[in-house]
């Protein structure tokens, strides 16, 4: 988060409004000072939490990096290993689980023309017991929000061995082409057991609690 240096406005002095006109503050109303005041006193809060949350999720990736390195070396596996992975504490009352949720973008214009090569595959070849694949076309290019779906997208090139049609292979090499700059977002969850065994979830998610 960029530094605010937001200040609340002070009694007895005129208070600047959003177009940083100076107001008289015996102008100002009861209403608007009890907001200025509650208003000032939720952003202090709201901002010393959010860098508590920062600093929680700084030491839980720290924590992270710790035990992958730790099962890395002790079950000799590749150093690249990533991906979403739970650990528990000794008595298994506490998980921790991180999810790694990784965000693809792809090139208009390369994207645009691997649906044309699929249309032509479609058209010439997709009938009957084939219908699931025009489906899968279809919805992967046409989400519920009118937009791509990158993960149906990216399941097409799973055919690729079974569906050897050079529109079809044509057009997994583009869409593999216009994948640009993927990235990759975590997600940490806390659980603790609770007196009848079943793991709780610590909520962090400000909307959820």
């Amino acid at each position: 988060m960029q530094k605010l240096n937001y200040q609340l406005q002070k009694a007895n002095e005129p208070w600047t409004d959003e177009s940083g006109i100076p107001i008289p503050f015996d102008r100002i109303s009861k209403m608007e000072k009890l907001k200025e005041r509650l208003s000032g006193k939720i952003l202090k809060r709201a901002i010393k939490i959010n860098e508590a949350l920062n600093e929680f999720k700084a030491e839980i990736d720290s924590a992270l990096q710790s035990i992958s390195e730790a099962l890395i070396e002790e079950n000799k596996l590749p150093k690249n290993t990533k991906g979403n992975f739970t650990w528990y504490n000794f008595d298994r009352s506490i998980k921790i689980e991180v999810n790694v949720n990784e965000t693809i973008r792809f090139d208009d214009a390369l994207i645009a023309a691997a649906r044309e090569q699929l249309d032509d595959f479609i058209s010439r070849n997709v009938t009957g017991t084939d219908e699931l694949i025009r489906e899968l076309i279809n919805s992967a290019f046409q989400n519920t929000k009118g937009g791509l779906d990158s993960k149906k997208v990216m399941s097409l090139m799973k055919y690729r061995t079974r569906i050897k049609d050079a529109a079809f292979q044509k057009a997994l090499d583009l869409i593999q082409k216009s994948i640009s700059n993927p990235s990759s977002k975590k997600y940490f969850r806390v659980w603790v057991k609770d007196e009848n065994g079943q793991y709780q979830n610590i909520d962090l998610n400000f909307s959820s609690i």
